[in-house]
């Protein structure tokens, strides 16, 4: 049942004054007459002035005669005040009784025990073309009081028609706490045209309840609610949740409505009724309301009264009295409020005397503790470590922030709080209570419970010791020390923004020992921490659970404006001119432990920013990276220079150190909605380089993730007129820590295995951390850029993840990646081209220059010109060649001929004496005239023939060998020449 009810009836087929008088005309004379209780009254249609009648219909067709004639009936603009109804019969406004209720023009829901009349839910897929995904049951759910969205990643729209006489308004309350969650609402009219778009987006609760309002154009309007989750972890989104939805602008109401149970209005007239306080009930239409029998209970808008549940050790807590002038503090027993238990029933536990005195626990510190006995902050300038408050000496600062670590008393900027598992705001403020050492979380009423604690600041400023720099990231950071004890599935969530409801920063399953977590806050925009704790997430009116608890034993923020100091800063001696007393060091300088002197860091170092003193401040930056000026952070210029076997390698990475984007392979939820990664990477560059960001468009927050390499999740959709939805965006590196050819550097490996090397040029590998650490990766998040020559790449952004780790991680905490690109190759030099001498052609030949395949170079050194130079042809020469042999030819035949000549004279002379030896042994021939003295030409040693032939003279040069391996020469004597002469 729902008490809000459509005050008109939409598009109700028009009545026919000539139907009714056919009814009149007809035999109907044996019919009884008609009786007031026979018929209703209802008006026409509008026509184009603005007139309509009202007529007499039949509760039941041809059962009674006689109906009132058709009269004029008011004009269309006619409407009612709140808390009144249309007369019908006297068409006057009249008041509502006592008991019922009337929003004159609207309508109004308020009940949601089922799906009102005329609302329909539907669910839809965001994975647009796959069939696989079924949402057929991805719709909103009827709670009771409210309407709970889906919280599943399928898009669930809750929508009601609703057409308007005249402008209006519609209203409604919502509860949306999670950004994993999508929700926007919007309104179609006549001609289809859809509320702003900026006004669309929902606003994440701050708290509690949020009333949202918007007016309406006359006419038919579409209302439209829509949901979908990107919760695509293993934890499930919580859902949004509506009521309270009222729709003003209608004709009229020709009726009033009963008060739903729970509810009641004492009085004439009520455009609403009034919820029934604790320990009460009603009945539907009541006028007051009744109380509980004094072993019942109920809560505020209660229709019935539960019998009280005897009262356990679960249902009470202790806390501690503020100190008192003694410094004592008395131990106090509390029961739950609103107490639902009994003291008397059965077995029933008594609830622990109180009064218990204890010595009360220092200040924290920063404050002080006054004549009263309470804790005060020390003044602007002071510093204490929770007794007495000192002034910082000269030449220091105080260090301002806060630090909880006694909890006598709640810090005035800490709220405690109650939200049941539907999100319904109690009247408890007990969600955590102090003890002493620690504070934790109350019993429940239900376990489903969520125990709220949320610590606000109003903003950040660093100390003046420390320089402001466009690369640090740490503004601020929170530190808190927790435990939990559970024996179901209970949860702690840390959460950080603007409000309660924020960002879910990490959480928390099961039994946790006593550990410590810190986070860093970028941004002036964190002014909210809260703390969450759920026994369980399955929603039941028992407290099984209500021994499980959560304890927080202490919490520091640092940097807070208006925040107090437990200790000071040593500040740099600075000129007498300084407009402040307390300066930071120069860029580059340490500062001396207690002496205020700075000295400058080794070259190439940046200044840890938490620790600013002491040698240990200074950290070297890595290879192939330097300090920026501010020494701050170490960065790469995109240029390197390496040594490879022997060859000095150059590479300029520029053109790759724009900001590139790029996605993993499609992913799949439980429901088949398929989404990626995506995955923001700026490379390298200057201090005034552009840096990779990460948005998430969920909602109207926007959270911005910047730095070297950043996450997001991307949903294909149609949602708000966008391709895609982001979200859950975060850092995986804001600082550059190295680029080297090394696989392995600060621990952090990049899986040589998963990118095998495919040439003999070396991967240059970036190397990346994050700041922030998470409860998976302790040590921060990390990353490697691995780039590779591929001359073959013609896009800049063909980057690959790990074949065996599709989301470019194994473990969620080192991230890999493989950029193959041309631009990654090193610049070319004249080792890359070779030369290509042609022949020569007419007498010129060219040089050209090519580069030698394949190549693996960009950039750098050109390829010269092409040479041109003058030659001389192979015809040439070749005559020169065979003139230059034919000379040699006949000067070796000439030489040839010219020593065969002398070696036969030689051989001459030799057988001549050896002729003459032949005569006397032993003894040298004598002397003869005839024999060729020394001293002769060898032209007279010519032998001389008789007259013969030229082929006989040419004979006569034959040797002839005899026995004793001599040549035969003939010889003659003087005398033979004497004759022959003769």
């Amino acid at each position: 049942m729902y008490s809000s009810h459509v005050l008109f009836n939409v598009g109700r087929q028009r009545v026919s004054v000539i139907f009714l008088l056919h009814l009149l005309l007809t035999g109907a004379t044996e019919l009884p007459s008609c009786k007031e209780s026979d018929y209703h009254f209802e008006y026409t249609d509008c026509d184009v002035l603005g007139s309509r009648w009202r007529v007499a219909i039949p509760n039941k067709p041809e059962t009674c005669t006689g109906l009132p004639d058709p009269v004029k009936g008011t004009h269309c603009t006619f409407s009612c005040n709140e808390g009144e109804f249309l007369d019908m019969r006297t068409q006057e406004c009249q008041k509502c009784v006592a008991g019922t209720y009337s929003l004159g023009t609207g309508v109004a829901f308020d009940e949601w025990d089922t799906l009102p009349t005329g609302f329909v839910s539907h669910g839809i897929s965001m994975n647009l073309g796959d069939t696989h995904t079924n949402c057929s049951n991805s719709t909103w759910i009827p709670k009771g009081d409210y309407i709970a969205s889906n919280t599943d990643e399928c898009t669930s729209t809750l929508s009601y028609a609703v057409s308007l006489k005249k402008p209006g308004s519609v209203s409604f309350q919502y509860f949306y706490p999670d950004n994993h969650m999508f929700f926007e609402f919007y309104v179609q009219n006549d001609q289809c045209q859809s509320t702003d778009s900026q006004r669309r987006w929902m606003k994440i609760s701050e708290s509690d309840w949020d009333y949202h309002y918007v007016q309406l154009s006359s006419g038919n309007n579409v209302l439209y609610w829509r949901t979908t989750g990107f919760s695509l972890a293993a934890n499930t989104a919580k859902p949004v949740l509506l009521k309270n939805i009222a729709i003003s602008g209608v004709s009229y109401t020709s009726e009033c409505f009963h008060c739903k149970p729970g509810t009641y209005s004492d009085k004439p007239g009520a455009a609403r009724c009034v919820p029934c306080p604790a320990n009460s009930y009603s009945n539907k239409g009541a006028t007051a309301c009744q109380p509980c029998e004094a072993d019942k209970y109920s809560g505020n808008g209660s229709g019935t009264c539960l019998q009280r549940p005897p009262c356990t050790t679960t249902d009470y807590f202790h806390t501690h009295t503020p100190c008192d002038s003694s410094g004592q503090t008395q131990l106090m027993y509390k029961w739950m409020e609103p107490k639902i238990c009994s003291e008397t029933a059965e077995g029933a536990v008594q609830l622990p005397a109180s009064g218990e005195m204890m010595a009360c626990p220092p200040c924290n510190p920063g404050f002080f503790s006054n004549n009263t006995s309470t804790c005060e902050p020390c003044p602007q300038g002071f510093y204490s470590n929770g007794t007495e408050c000192s002034e910082c000496p000269a030449g220091t600062e105080p260090v301002v922030g806060f630090e909880y670590k006694w909890w006598n008393t709640m810090p005035s900027n800490i709220r405690s709080s109650v939200f049941s598992s539907e999100y319904r705001s109690t009247e408890r403020n007990t969600g955590w209570e102090v003890a002493g050492e620690y504070i934790y979380t109350t019993p429940s009423n239900q376990d489903s419970d969520y125990m709220m604690l949320a610590l606000t600041v109003p903003g950040y400023s660093l100390p003046h010791s420390l320089s402001e720099d466009n690369e640090r990231v740490q503004l601020s950071r929170i530190t808190f020390v927790f435990e939990t004890k559970c024996t179901a599935d209970c949860k702690l969530y840390f959460m950080a923004g603007q409000n309660e409801w924020s960002n879910i920063v990490e959480s928390w399953s099961g039994t946790i020992g006593k550990q410590s977590y810190s986070y860093l806050i970028k941004s002036n925009n964190t002014v909210s921490f809260t703390w969450g704790f759920q026994r369980t997430g399955i929603f039941s009116m028992k407290n099984e659970y209500s021994s499980d608890y959560a304890k927080i034993y202490s919490v520091h923020l640092t940097n807070v404006i208006g925040g107090v100091a437990s200790e000071c800063r040593q500040c740099a001696l600075a000129a007498v001119d300084s407009e402040s007393a307390c300066v930071p060091c120069p860029p580059g300088h340490y500062m001396l432990n207690g002496t205020g002197v700075c000295k400058s860091c080794p070259s190439n170092t940046i200044i840890r920013p938490e620790q600013p003193i002491g040698k240990q401040a200074c950290i070297p930056c890595g290879p192939n990276t330097y300090s920026n000026e501010g020494r701050s952070a170490c960065m790469s210029d995109c240029t390197l220079a390496l040594h490879h076997k022997g060859d000095m390698l150059n590479y300029d990475f520029s053109t790759l150190a724009n900001v590139t984007g790029f996605q993993s392979s499609p992913l799949f939820t439980s429901k088949g909605l398929q989404y990626f990664h995506h995955f923001s990477v700026a490379l390298c560059g200057t201090e005034n380089r552009a840096l990779a960001s990460c948005v998430e468009n969920v909602t109207e927050s926007k959270r911005d993730v910047k730095g070297y390499i950043c996450q997001s999740t991307v949903v294909p959709s149609e949602v708000r007129d966008q391709s895609v939805v982001s979200s859950q965006p975060f850092s995986i590196g804001d600082s550059l820590i190295g680029v080297t050819t090394d696989f392995k550097f600060d621990d952090i490996s990049s899986l040589d295995g998963n990118f095998p090397v495919e040439s003999e040029l070396p991967d240059v590998i970036f190397y990346y951390r994050s700041r922030e650490t998470t409860q998976a990766c302790k040590n921060a998040r990390s990353a490697s850029i691995r780039l590779r020559c591929d001359p073959t790449v013609i896009l800049k952004n063909h980057v690959s993840l790990p074949s065996n780790c599709s989301e470019g991680t194994c473990d969620g905490c080192s991230f890999h990646f493989l950029w193959r690109s041309q631009y990654a190759c090193p610049l070319c030099s004249e080792r890359n081209y070779k030369e290509i001498v042609s022949a020569c052609i007419q007498g010129i030949q060219r040089t050209t220059y090519v580069w030698q395949q394949p190549l693996r170079c960009t950039g750098g050194v050109s390829l010269p010109p092409q040479k041109i130079s003058a030659c001389v042809t192979l015809d040439f020469w070749l005559k020169f060649g065979v003139s230059i042999g034919t000379v040699a030819a006949i000067l070796l035949i000439t030489i040839s001929c010219y020593f065969w000549k002398r070696t036969r004279k030689l051989q001459y002379k030799y057988s001549k004496l050896m002729m003459t030896a032949g005569d006397k042994e032993c003894e040298l021939p004598a002397a003869d005239s005839c024999a060729i003295m020394e001293g002769e030409d060898a032209e007279d040693d010519l032998i001389y023939l008789s007259k013969k032939s030229f082929f006989t003279k040419i004979k006569s040069f034959s040797r002839e060998r005899t026995s004793d391996g001599f040549d035969s020469v003939p010889l003659k004597s003087s005398a033979a020449q004497e004759m022959e002469m003769n």
